[in-house]
């Protein structure tokens, strides 16, 4: 940062949050198109188990969030997770796991600003006489107007559509249930359909286990809570709040809302990259199901984008603090908002975007790829930040742990475990594999480039 108090004072975000938008980014950073639509490619390929594979995975997720709350009580003011990361390292990696970490969160969330830009626009295409392209030019540019008016702007935008979608979720297991039980359906209950087509886990429990690689991206977004913390007035309390509620979170609207798909109608009817929700409904003789759920998925893309935008230039911020990105970058405007890190965001969203039109199976496959196991790698580098930092701290102020991993150390090894095995068997199955590689070949360029910065500072 600039040396002076008064810039110091000038470049500091504002805490305009309340513990109602970070409870709903939260939320809204889990539920999003990957459950509405994604979802169908995984029943598809595992069967009703497909339940235990998001269980799995949201246990993984869980663990994480814990990790997080725990150093976040220990630096209550170090603000976005990807600085308890650099802390975590100590001062020898320190700088070299917080810049690795912070350009990798960039990255990812950059590449899914094109994804959700060009998803909503192909729902709206249905609706409208435009291009996708043209299309979802308009809602990245509107998205990034919200994101240029304040934090409480994003943060109440992003509160009333993740509402829309928890309200969704909810009428949808209310009336799947009341199926599923035998209130509404004339034949009676429909749970027979868990087992009557090839047994719970028809393609094996091999399936069920390496169904985890795929759908814990789908997972991934609860870590947005941490960054929006940071401009909250209680980022500790609100981060540790948070934990709980994941684990409901992640039964109620995954395992819960599925299970009862699966129940509605048999799982190989389910249609890969079709809702399955809609199929559901639609089944249930629910009128315009699909353009119900079509407005539902929209309102998802919206959400996701929103928050997208939001955290890459929160990222580049925390990047440009710590003198890992251009200077520049730190400057605030009247309302507080890092607006060029958020300009620079849309923009490169703009340039995905442009590849996904002029080369849709070259560079923007490759984007995408590349991205495809950031997540699990930052995700492990929280891992180890946690074990290190939980055992300086027992060692030299064991009284400060307000809230603790629970079962340390083992848990935290278990987690570590876990995510190094979904890794492993990304690299070794053959649909996964150009995602890993390119995964792999994006971090080798971030420590690359973190060794180039270093050497021209020295």
């Amino acid at each position: 940062m600039h040396g002076s108090t008064a810039d110091q004072f000038e470049n500091k975000l504002e805490a305009s949050l309340h513990a109602r938008h970070v409870a709903m980014i939260a939320i809204g950073g889990i539920i999003g198109a990957g459950l509405f639509v994604g979802s169908s490619t995984s029943i598809n390929q595992i069967g009703p188990a497909v339940v235990v594979s998001y269980g799995l995975a949201g246990l993984v997720i869980l663990m994480i969030m814990r990790m997080l709350s725990e150093m976040a009580m220990l630096n209550p003011g170090a603000g976005s997770f990807t600085e308890h990361v650099r802390l975590g390292f100590g001062d020898r990696w320190g700088p070299l796991a917080g810049f690795v970490t912070g350009w990798l969160y960039w990255y990812f969330w950059v590449i899914v600003v094109a994804i959700e830009a060009i998803a909503g626009a192909v729902i709206l295409a249905l609706w409208l006489p435009f291009e996708v392209w043209q299309i979802g030019c308009v809602l990245l540019a509107l998205m990034t107007v919200v994101n240029l008016f304040s934090a409480r702007s994003y943060g109440e935008f992003e509160f009333w559509l993740s509402t829309a979608k928890v309200a969704a979720i909810l009428v949808f297991i209310l009336i799947a249930g009341l199926w599923a039980f035998g209130v509404t359906s004339p034949d009676g209950q429909t749970f027979a359909n868990l087992t009557a087509h090839g047994g719970f886990a028809p393609k094996g429990w091999g399936a069920v286990i390496g169904g985890v690689t795929s759908v814990i991206f789908a997972l991934c977004g609860a870590e947005i809570a941490t960054v929006a913390a940071a401009e909250s007035h209680a980022p500790a309390k609100v981060i540790a709040r948070m934990t709980g509620s994941v684990a409901l979170r992640i039964l109620l609207f995954y395992v819960l809302s599925l299970i009862l798909i699966v129940a509605v109608q048999p799982w190989d009817t389910v249609v890969p990259g079709q809702s399955p929700f809609a199929s559901s409904l639609g089944l249930m003789g629910i009128p315009a199901a699909e353009t119900i759920m079509n407005a539902v998925v929209l309102v998802a893309v919206l959400s996701c984008l929103n928050s997208g935008l939001y955290v890459t230039s929160r990222a580049l911020f925390g990047l440009a603090r710590h003198g890992d990105a251009p200077q520049s970058l730190i400057r605030l405007n009247k309302r507080k908002v890092p607006a060029r890190a958020t300009v620079i965001a849309s923009l490169f969203g703009y340039g995905a975007m442009a590849a996904s039109v002029l080369s849709p199976g070259g560079v923007f496959s490759f984007l995408v790829s590349a991205s495809g196991a950031l997540m699990l790698i930052i995700y492990l580098m929280v891992c180890f930040a946690q074990v290190r930092t939980r055992r300086i701290t027992e060692a030299t102020a064991p009284e400060r742990l307000g809230i603790r991993m629970w079962l340390f150390p083992w848990l935290s090894y278990a987690t570590i475990a876990a995510i190094v095995i979904v890794l492993l068997a990304m690299g070794m199955v053959t649909e996964l594999r150009p995602q890993f590689l390119a995964s792999a070949l994006t971090v080798a360029f971030a420590v690359g480039a973190w060794w180039l910065l270093r050497r021209r500072r020295a």
